[in-house]
């Protein structure tokens, strides 16, 4: 999986603003038809599909991210050194 790493701390994006930036970067690296297979939002502690972590207690990989990679994932989109991620087929 491609993995495309932003650094938007100065911007101030909020989680919406970081998908709607990420969606964008994805339609334009993999085509209009692009789809989220999954997230992760450090800040809610919040990720989807959820609960895909429970297994992944104590590892430095997200169960997030496991999940996109195992499932054919192509692209991630990563801000401000994991603060959210979203990863698309």
């Amino acid at each position: 999986m491609k993995t495309l790493r932003l650094d938007t701390a100065e911007l101030g994006l909020d989680f919406n603003a970081s998908l709607k930036l990420a969606t964008t970067i994805a339609q334009r690296q993999l085509g209009d038809d692009a789809m989220l297979l999954s997230w992760y939002d450090r800040e809610r502690d919040l990720e989807s599909p959820a609960g895909v972590s429970e297994c992944h207690e104590g590892c430095a990989t997200k169960g997030s991210w496991d999940y996109a990679k195992n499932r054919g994932a192509r692209l991630a989109v990563e801000f401000d050194s994991g603060r959210c991620f979203f990863c698309f087929l």
